[in-house]
This record gives C-alpha cells, sequence and structure tokens, in this order.
C-alpha cells in the first residue's frame, strides 16, 4: 500500500504554493495533488470563442489547475490589508514577508514587473480627496496586473515546475471523502484509497459547498462566515479612466446611509470583458476578466459591487443562501446572466431587448439576457447597491447614467469558515484547511501566501 507525506486536495493557488514550499524545504517528500477539473492545458471554455457555454463537465473557468484563477484578471494585491483574514492568523509583519516572497515568485515564472498604485501622484491625491468628501474609504493597495492570457501562461509554466520536482499531480480526479480513524486523518477517497500522514484541503471557492459538507459529515468545527452578493457593472473605458491609470484596481468601501450596510468595489477590470462562471447544477454567477494585451482590450471597464451580510444563529447557510439567489436569476434568465440598466433598475422596471439595443454602452457579455434584477435581489441589497453607484458617481462622474449597465448575480463562496489552530490544522489531527474555499482568504495572493505559511509551519 503506498502512503503519500501529503495528500493536496484541489490544485488551486494555496495548494500550488503549498507543494512548492514543501518541496523546497524538503525534497525528497512525497506529494500527490488531486484535482477535480483539467490541466492548464486542457482548459479550455469554448464560450470564449463560440459565445455559446456547451456545459463542460467540470467547468474548466471554476475547475482545474490553479483554480478559478487560471481564467481571471490575474491581479495580485501586495497589500496585506486586501484579499482576506491572513493577518489574523499569522500576523501582519509575517504576512507582508510573505507577499514579497510569493510576488517574486511569480515574476521568476513570468509576471510582469510593473506595479500600479504606488506612485503619490496628483492622480492618487485628487482620487483620495473626492473618497473622502463622498464618505467612501479608498483602500490604497499596490497592484500587480497579471492579466488572464498571461496568467494562464504563468500557471502553465507552475504546472510543469511541479512535475519536474516530483509533485505527482492527479487531473479530473475529484475527491469524494476522506478517511478517518480514532480522529486522525488517514487519507482520501477519490479514483481509489489514497493515504497520507497529512491531508491538506485547498479546495477554493468551487469547492467550498463540498467542504462544508464534509465539515458537517465529520463534525469538523466551522463557524458561519459572511456571504458577499452583488452586482457586475460595466460603463465604458472613457468613464473609469482616471482610477484605472493611476490605480488599476480601486478599492472603494461604502457604509450605506439607509441601513449601514457594507458594500465594496471589486475585480476590476479596464478594458475588460464581463464573464459567465458555471458552478454545480450549472449554476451561472456573472464575472470579468480583462486581457493584458492592448489588442484584446474592449472599449469598456467592469468591476463588482458586493454586499456583504454577516448572519447570527440560527442561520448557519451562507452560502446555500448565495445560491438561492443566483438560482433565482437563473430561473427568470434560462440559466444565464442577467443584465439591466441602471436607469431601468432605478425606476423599478425590465430592461427590454429595445432599450439595451439602443444604449450607449454595449455589452461584452453577450448572451446576458435583458431583465430585472429587482426580481432576484433582496430590497435592501438594491437599496445599498444604489446608494453605492450614487457615491462613486461623486469620484467617477458618469458611473450613474441611464446606460450603465449592472448584471447579476455575483455572488463570493467563501463562506464555510474552518476553526483553525496552529499550522491550520482542524480539530481532525493531521488534516489541514487552506485558502478561500476555508474561509481564510479571499483572492489570489493571500491563498497562495496561505500555501507558503502552512509549509514553513509544518516543517519547523
Amino acid at each position: 500500500m503506498k502512503k503519500w507525506d501529503y495528500i493536496i486536495v484541489g490544485a488551486g493557488p494555496s495548494g500550488i504554493f503549498a507543494a512548492l514550499e514543501l518541496k523546497k524545504l524538503d525534497d525528497s517528500c512525497k506529494i500527490l495533488m488531486l484535482e477535480k477539473g483539467n490541466p492548464i492545458g486542457k482548459r479550455t471554455c469554448p464560450k470564449r470563442t463560440t459565445g455559446k457555454c456547451v456545459g463542460c463537465n467540470p467547468c474548466n473557468i471554476t475547475t482545474g489547475f490553479a483554480g478559478a484563477g487560471a481564467w481571471s484578471d490575474g491581479k495580485l494585491s501586495l497589500s496585506e490589508e486586501v484579499g482576506g483574514n491572513l493577518p489574523s492568523y499569522i500576523g501582519r509583519e509575517e504576512t507582508k514577508k510573505l507577499i514579497e516572497y510569493v510576488d517574486k515568485l511569480y515574476i521568476k515564472f513570468g509576471a510582469d514587473k510593473k506595479v500600479y498604485g504606488m506612485d503619490e501622484s496628483e492622480g492618487i491625491k485628487s482620487i483620495r480627496k473626492k473618497a473622502i468628501e463622498s464618505n467612501l474609504n479608498l483602500i490604497e493597495c499596490p497592484i500587480r496586473h497579471m492579466g488572464t492570457e498571461v496568467g494562464n501562461t504563468i500557471y502553465a509554466e507552475l504546472q510543469k515546475h511541479l512535475q519536474e520536482i516530483g509533485v505527482e499531480l492527479s487531473f479530473r480526479n475529484p475527491v469524494k471523502d476522506i478517511l478517518i480513524e480514532k480522529g486522525t486523518i488517514r487519507g482520501v477517497v477519490a479514483d481509489k484509497e489514497h493515504y497520507a500522514d497529512k491531508v491538506v484541503v485547498s479546495v477554493g471557492r468551487e469547492g467550498s459547498e463540498w467542504f462544508k459538507a464534509i465539515c458537517e459529515k465529520y463534525e469538523i468545527d466551522t463557524e458561519v462566515g459572511d456571504v458577499d452578493i452583488g452586482v457586475r457593472v460595466e460603463t465604458r473605458r472613457e468613464i473609469t479612466r482616471e482610477l484605472d491609470e493611476n490605480m488599476y484596481e480601486s478599492k472603494l468601501v461604502y457604509y450605506t446611509p439607509t441601513f449601514d450596510d457594507k458594500v465594496r468595489t471589486f475585480c476590476n477590470n479596464p478594458g475588460g470583458e464581463v464573464s459567465t462562471e458555471y458552478y454545480e447544477d450549472n449554476l451561472a454567477v456573472v464575472n470579468g476578466h480583462s486581457y493584458k494585451s492592448e489588442e484584446k482590450k474592449t472599449k469598456n471597464t467592469n468591476f463588482a459591487l458586493l454586499v456583504t451580510k454577516h448572519f447570527t444563529e440560527p442561520f448557519n447557510s451562507p452560502i446555500a443562501y448565495g445560491k438561492h439567489i443566483a438560482k433565482l436569476g437563473n430561473m427568470l434568465s434560462g440559466n444565464k446572466v442577467i443584465v439591466q440598466r441602471y436607469e431601468d433598475f432605478r425606476r423599478g422596471r425590465r430592461t427590454t431587448v429595445q432599450r439595451l439595443g439602443r444604449n450607449n454602452i454595449v455589452p461584452t457579455l453577450a448572451d446576458a439576457v435583458p431583465g430585472d434584477l429587482s426580481l432576484v435581489l433582496p430590497y435592501r441589497i438594491m437599496k445599498d447597491i444604489d446608494e453605492m453607484i450614487k457615491a462613486l458617481d461623486n469620484i467617477v462622474p458618469g458611473i450613474a447614467s441611464n446606460g450603465t449597465l449592472l448584471y447579476g448575480v455575483e455572488v463570493k463562496f467563501y463562506s464555510n469558515r474552518v476553526k483553525v489552530g496552529k499550522n491550520f490544522e482542524t480539530n481532525i489531527s493531521s488534516l489541514y484547511a487552506l485558502g478561500d474555499g476555508a474561509g481564510i482568504t479571499r483572492g489570489l495572493m493571500q491563498a497562495s501566501v496561505n500555501g507558503v505559511s502552512f509549509a514553513r509551519q509544518i516543517m519547523e
């Protein structure tokens, strides 16, 4: 019976960088990485060329080597304040140091050396002033932009390197269950039973519901996390040019006057495209990305507006709540994404094909269905989004124009917050939880750092 030193469940950033660092610290350790999706070279989405989803199973956008990050905009947030809760686990200074370390690795594998948001330019000073005047909190975070196509190439090099240093990668091999004996992890069940001294779960957002079920089945300690629900906004690139050129990724937080809810901008894509992600049961949610190459850029910019909700007992299903809202949108749109003009959103009426056809902003998601988001989103979230757009209009004049497009629903499935102790170990001995799927991180950089931090702690 073959036994591994480590089994890593999921080949997302936290799992990738955990394997890299483990092999660096001990090149003799035996690592098996099990991934539900395809290797990077086979992660092709037919919809990107044909405009039609053919229902790939598993989805090549959300699963496969590098997880959803492989087809994302590829932004690396270089501030410990952005992208998750890692500082609360390992400390702010340690997070800073590891971000610098991981950033150098991304550059080594091909990331652009240019960093946005570092200079104290007059433009940034102007944006900061307008944010304060509008009661918006500007989170100033340096950004390294890889771009969708370059990010894909970088992760292809990382996949190749892992194989070269002896990490065994098994694709299209989802883990169905875990093996526990007397309170200690013994292995996992995938295509067959695989045994290891230690099992690391790093499944990302796509696998968060699966991991939640595993936690419930084996009484792995968790706590109710937040859920982020909102829309993706699309406007002309000229409207956001000042923010894009000075910061690229502008992170703005607003506490709404009516409900005092937190709303934030997320995943800004200058010259980008709005896209669809498909999760289990063919659940369609909206996202966005942009290419590095100027030739591939569009005339539009898109970004998310997300309302953060924290629930208290007896509620314990934030992931199911988010999926329920997304399913309402799918029900009305035939399993597609809804698009609505801001004027229609504000007036409480449906956007029609005719109104969209004469709009001054052309949607980049060609198969989005004109509709009415008020039939999907709760009133409170609708009100929060409307108030955020009006506040943003003070910084980005024109964002509240009639023709601005809102796509729904955008939901972030990272709400299963697993309780971990030293080395990110759960209450099951030798079972570790990392990354977005564990509710610890919320982005590429902190997920990658989480993997490195785990490896260093476990090797002490």
